[in-house]
């Protein structure tokens, strides 16, 4: 059976899961600016209780982004650096993917808006409707106002995913219920990098690149 770890470091959550002989393992904490700290213990955690080491691996999976410059980051080199060490193949997820399976996981929401506060007066966004057991992209993932989002064609009945939609007063979109204090769980990255594993998408550590959908950061003028 197959072996995956994945690690998540792009908001202020910082989470890392493994899947090992079906049964999945997990930690999840809150700790903005603790990320790089954090997840070498937490590795450390799930590989010794599932009784493993990292060389029974098959492949590592992180998010990718959107989401915080640095995090993202972090999570990468993480993946990178193992990968290479251990010459496995590499599986990047969207971080907006996984607020959207994570919304079907708890709630059941098949057609979710999933949307990052990116500051900046930004969110990152993209919208997802449910396919097989995953939640799968419709259209693309975004950075825009609030005012700009919009849902896919053909969605109906959407709800709305992410820190994002703290702007729910601005965001150009109507929803049945939202979750805005929701961040991304690495738990929901395994379930989309499987089916990627399975649809043999692993890439070589060289590959695996952070998306972070704004290409440039501004840096505030002082007062």
């Amino acid at each position: 059976m197959t072996t995956l770890l994945a690690l998540d470091t792009a908001t202020e959550a910082c989470s890392a899961a493994l899947l090992h002989k079906g049964q999945v393992y997990s930690r999840l904490v809150e700790a903005p600016r603790e990320h790089a700290q954090r997840l070498l213990p937490m590795i450390d955690e799930l590989l010794a209780e599932a009784g493993i080491g990292l060389s029974d691996i098959d492949a590592l999976a992180f998010g990718r982004g959107p989401g915080a410059f640095t995090g993202v980051r972090i999570a990468t080199g993480m993946v990178q650096g193992l990968a290479l060490a251990l010459d496995k193949p590499v599986l990047p997820v969207s971080n907006l993917a996984m607020l959207a399976q994570q919304a079907w996981r708890l709630y059941g929401s098949e057609h979710v808006c999933a949307a990052i506060d990116a500051r900046m007066d930004e969110v990152y966004w993209g919208c997802y409707q449910l396919q097989g057991e995953t939640m799968q992209l419709h259209g693309m993932e975004r950075v825009s106002a609030p005012e700009q989002v919009s849902l896919a064609e053909g969605m109906s009945d959407p709800s709305g995913a992410g820190t994002g939609w703290q702007y729910a007063d601005r965001l150009a979109v109507q929803v049945n219920q939202s979750w805005p204090q929701m961040l991304p769980n690495a738990e929901d990255l395994l379930s989309l990098a499987l089916v990627d594993w399975e649809a043999g998408k692993g890439v070589d550590a060289a590959a695996a690149q952070p998306v972070y959908l704004r290409d440039q950061v501004a840096t505030p003028k002082g007062g």
